[in-house]
């Protein structure tokens, strides 16, 4: 259920797969208060004031994305 939780709240889901998880939803009070948080979320996210961000951290993001990760590593590649 947790997986279609965004596409729920999206109204992506047949009435079917929705009436499941709103039936699991009110059983479950641990899916509950998940459901109810992705919400809450998804609500702040939606009303947030957006804002630009600086040209160099984005070139930085782009250098970092781009360059393979180092065998056996999580962090980014250092630049050269």
């Amino acid at each position: 259920m947790f997986e279609k939780l965004s596409e729920y709240l999206d109204n992506e889901l047949d009435n079917l797969t929705c009436a499941d998880i709103e039936k699991h939803a009110g059983e479950c009070i641990s899916c509950k208060v998940c459901l109810e948080t992705l919400k809450r979320t998804v609500e702040v996210c939606k009303n947030m004031e957006s804002r630009t961000v600086p040209a160099s951290f984005t070139a930085r993001l782009k250098d970092i994305l781009s360059d393979p990760p180092l065998p056996g590593s999580r962090r980014p590649r250092p630049r050269s």
